[in-house]
C-alpha cells in the first residue's frame, strides 16, 4: 500500500498551495488518480487529508486512490493505517518524526520527489513491496494540473 501524507507532499512545492488548500488537495488527488490509471503508481494508494484540504476532495475511493479525512492529527491516522495494514506499506513523506513512527510499524519511507517523479511521468511504476529509500530520484519540477470535475 502506498500511503501518502498529502499535507507534507503538497507542501514540499512552493506553488501557491497555501492560497487555496482545498483546490491544491483536489489537484493533487486528481494527479494521483491519473498516475494510477496510467500505471505509474500501483494501487492501492491511500491519501490522508487534514484541515482545510479536506473540503477539496470527498472521502472515498476512485481510480485506485482512496481518500481519507483525518478528523484529528493526520500523522496519527497515517501511523494507525501503517500499523493496521496487512500489506507492506510505503509512506510518502519528508516528515522525519512520522517516518520514524511508521518505520516502527514496518513501513518503508520515500520522499515527495519520488512520488512527484511518478505523477509527472518521469519514472515508471515500482511495486510498493520492493521500494527502498534509495528509490528517490532527483527533483523533477512540473506544473500541477487537476480535473475540477471530481472536486467538491
Amino acid at each position: 500500500m502506498l500511503l501518502v501524507d498529502a499535507a507534507n507532499v503538497v507542501g514540499s512545492r512552493p506553488d501557491g498551495w497555501w492560497r487555496d488548500r482545498a483546490a491544491a488537495a483536489c489537484g493533487f488527488v486528481e494527479r494521483l488518480r491519473a498516475a494510477t490509471l496510467a500505471g505509474r503508481l500501483a494501487p492501492p494508494v491511500v491519501v490522508v487529508l487534514e484541515g482545510a484540504a479536506r473540503s477539496g476532495v470527498a472521502p472515498g475511493e476512485d481510480a485506485g486512490v482512496r481518500v481519507l479525512h483525518a478528523t484529528a492529527s493526520g500523522d496519527d491516522l497515517l501511523v494507525e493505517l501503517a500499523m493496521s495494514s496487512p500489506r507492506p506499506v510505503v509512506l510518502v513523506s519528508a516528515d522525519r518524526q512520522l517516518r520514524r513512527r511508521t518505520g516502527a510499524a514496518g513501513a518503508r519511507a520515500v520522499g515527495p520527489d519520488w512520488l512527484y517523479a511518478r505523477i509527472d511521468g518521469c519514472l515508471p511504476v515500482q511495486a510498493p513491496s520492493v521500494l527502498t529509500e534509495e528509490a528517490q530520484p532527483g527533483r523533477a519540477r512540473h506544473r500541477a494540473t487537476g480535473d475540477a470535475q471530481r472536486c467538491t
